[in-house]
């Protein structure tokens, strides 16, 4: 059970659910081959040790489960009444903002970020507070879910408006 499910409010549902893309393995994986090309330049051809040899994996092997933990331990989610973002493996920072205090949400994304569907996300919340997220996957969906879980909790509620920056 994540994060978001255990910290959900009586009759509250998850609407979206976000991760962070799977760039975040790229460099620890191509550190991981580089390191491996090494060891086999310096095992097999240059006739060391294979096995002292493998110690040189230990680096890219730790940013390969860093990698792995961090994409499994962030968590992203929208619901009917907040945005609860969690991020983090050891320390741990949290934004649970509930859709009516949510301003603005701004997608950043460069030219590799929409050629394979990442980007920045940065959520501004009433009193111009503004959280930055880096490398989530489908970052224009998970606004688009805000938005639309925004609209949906003004509309159930009476006499309720529809905040400027949403609509």
């Amino acid at each position: 059970m994540g994060y978001i499910d255990h910290n959900l409010l009586p009759g509250e549902q998850v609407l979206f659910r976000a991760h962070l893309h799977w760039k975040v393995f790229l460099v620890p994986l191509l550190l991981f081959l580089l390191g491996l090309a090494i060891v086999v330049a310096v095992a097999i051809v240059r006739g060391f040790d294979p096995y002292l040899s493998s110690a040189i994996l230990v680096l890219p092997l730790g940013a390969v489960l860093s990698a792995y933990l961090k994409r499994r331990c962030w968590e992203f989610g929208v619901t009917d009444k907040r945005v609860l973002i969690k991020t983090g493996i050891v320390g741990r920072h949290t934004l649970e903002t509930l859709l009516t205090k949510v301003e603005n949400i701004g997608v950043e994304q460069t030219l590799w970020g929409r050629l394979f569907n990442f980007g920045t996300i940065y959520v501004t919340g009433t009193g111009s507070t503004r959280e930055t997220f880096a490398g989530i996957h489908a970052p224009l969906e998970f606004r688009k879910a805000i938005e639309a879980a925004a609209v949906a909790f003004e509309e159930r509620r009476p006499g309720g408006r529809i905040p400027a920056g949403l609509t």
